[in-house]
């Protein structure tokens, strides 16, 4: 059983036939507001953590706890109807955060289970990242922001992810240039610009190095 966590603002790209017709997929989904379940300590950000794990491959146990703990949210909602509605809605609140607390104490997809602590720097430098990858592209840029020094932000960042901060910041900068190529109609030098390159052909070299494709070839490939 794979469980996906997909956060606000996340778009997945799910499995095609080989004819490009879409998969058979069996799954649950269970939608809600950040809002609706109970407020969990700050040291366990699991639903509204945009940078924590986007999946689990769960075992034969897990698998038949979070089946249970789905079957128990969905039996509830179904009686919302019959049931006391602020009894009902209560008992979903907390239904719903006993799902959230079991997925934050599983290990990490890579078989981790570092410390809220240790994980700590990292996540400062994920959200600078996220607030500055249009402005910023040198890792000791990043380092001098968050007070560390560069080899400090090297190390915990190839701890969490295998890859340096300066690897780590171009992925964030080619993401980004993916999705304008694919889901918008701008030109090539208006990304460029957005992306903070001073050229058009700075970024078209940055983008096929990283890529193997030149901006256009991947943009006529998307549509």
């Amino acid at each position: 059983m794979l469980l996906l966590h997909v956060r606000p603002g996340q778009v997945q790209r799910l499995p095609t036939a080989p004819d490009g017709a879409p998969a058979d997929l069996d799954a649950t989904i269970v939608l809600f507001t950040p809002d609706f379940p109970p407020r969990l300590p700050a040291s366990i950000p699991v639903s509204d953590d945009p940078f924590g794990p986007p999946f689990w491959q769960l075992g034969t146990g897990d698998h038949d706890l979070f089946r249970h703990a789905l079957a128990d949210l969905a039996t509830e909602y179904a009686d919302l109807p019959a049931q006391d509605p602020e009894i009902t809605k209560e008992l979903l609140r907390q239904l719903l955060a006993g799902i959230l607390l079991r997925i934050a104490r599983l290990p990490t997809p890579d078989g981790s289970a570092q410390s809220h602590a240790t994980q700590e720097p990292y996540r400062l430098f994920q959200h600078e990242l996220e607030r500055s990858f249009a402005v910023l592209r040198q890792a000791h840029d990043y380092a001098t922001r968050l007070g560390y020094s560069l080899k400090t932000l090297n190390r915990v960042c190839q701890r969490a992810t295998g890859h340096t901060a300066k690897q780590l910041v171009d992925a964030r900068v080619t993401l980004e240039a993916k999705r304008m190529l694919a889901h918008t109609d701008l030109p090539v030098a208006a990304i460029s610009h957005r992306l903070g390159f001073t050229e058009p052909t700075n970024f078209s070299k940055f983008f096929t190095r990283a890529t193997s494709q030149t901006p256009g070839a991947f943009r006529a490939a998307q549509s």
